[in-house]
């Protein structure tokens, strides 16, 4: 059997509307990442229904750690772009470029990169994973790395899972600056209009309040205007159905001079249980801007106990080692 081209790129674009956006014009982290997924889910669906005979869609089981490049703000057309850069057997990655383009002048700036792996879950049984059509590669050394990121990716996500079931929200503390002042909760009641066609939540949905409850923390801590950064690798351990009750978990983790790591965890359960489950989990990094648009000094966290302690010296570590990803990649462009 010959191997197929992968589904053509995938092309979303709209203009930025106010509701799209926080009170200071940004649009919110959330918004962007939800189209992201949009863009993901269909070009994965559209390639993995190329030759299967037993229909089925891309679910979403992770995202690689997203930098959000340049602000986007109310007014401006974001344009998304999503094409099939590796497949494995059950599952394919997708990259996904986002630009941001005024209008007006007709300029266009990048403002986020990201890659996300989906698998394609029957429509006839959710749980039976189909395999994917293999694609045609520009070259040996373009598979290779492709495989490498694979095998990276699905290391990390059984690391990431056994880490988190551990992990249980920190008792209250209302003192300023501590995390227990900033520490928010969302709850939400999963409709139709979030879920697949399998009754499942869209992941683009669940990012889009992460981003939100991540905000809430970071407006909290710093009482001022801020923005997305970057987001963390997010694992997506278990389905969401329909008629669930959500409840997100934002929590500070470390914070730097300019910049503010917050985890959120994503708990779901149904309406007649008490007994959650955890179905997601992400570290989202805000950073605080003045009326000038540019970063403001974040006030530092004050720590209480050690497993606080713990988790911050984990956060500085993750801050440390993205900080020297970021230098190594600008030598190199030099």
């Amino acid at each position: 059997m010959a191997v197929p081209e992968a589904a053509s790129p995938v092309q979303l674009c709209r203009i930025m509307r106010p509701d799209d956006a926080n009170v200071a014009g940004n649009v919110h982290g959330g918004i962007i990442l939800k189209m992201i997924e949009e863009a993901g889910c269909l070009v994965g669906t559209r390639h993995c229904n190329t030759q299967n005979k037993d229909c089925c869609m891309a679910a979403l089981v992770r995202v690689e750690k997203t930098d959000f490049l340049a602000p986007v703000f109310i007014g401006e057309v974001v344009h998304v772009s999503a094409e099939i850069t590796y497949t494995s057997k059950h599952s394919l990655e997708v990259q996904v470029k986002v630009m941001a383009e005024n209008i007006l002048t007709g300029s266009k700036k990048l403002a986020n990169k990201a890659a996300l792996w989906y698998v394609p879950c029957s429509l006839q049984n959710v749980n039976k994973i189909m395999e994917v059509p293999p694609i045609k590669y520009a070259s040996v050394e373009q598979e290779e790395e492709g495989r490498e990121r694979y095998e990276a990716q699905k290391l990390e996500r059984l690391e990431t899972k056994a880490r988190i079931e551990e992990v249980l929200p920190p008792p209250p503390n209302r003192e300023q600056y501590s995390i227990g002042f900033s520490q928010s909760t969302l709850i939400h009641l999963v409709g139709p209009s979030d879920c697949t066609i399998h009754s499942y939540v869209h992941g683009g949905v669940t990012m889009k309040l992460m981003d939100e409850v991540a905000g809430i923390v970071a407006a909290r801590h710093c009482n001022t205007n801020i923005v997305t950064a970057s987001v963390e690798a997010i694992n997506f351990h278990r389905k969401i159905p329909n008629g669930s009750v959500v409840t997100l978990v934002g929590r500070l983790t470390f914070v730097s001079n300019k910049s503010m790591e917050i985890e959120v965890l994503v708990d779901a359960s149904s309406l007649m249980e008490k007994e959650k489950y955890r179905a997601v989990s992400a570290f989202f990094t805000f950073m605080s801007l003045g009326q000038d648009k540019q970063p403001l000094s974040v006030p530092p966290l004050k720590i209480h106990g050690e497993e606080e302690q713990r988790r911050f010296e984990d956060g500085k570590a993750r801050y440390l080692q993205n900080k020297a990803k970021r230098l190594a990649e600008k030598e190199r462009q030099m």
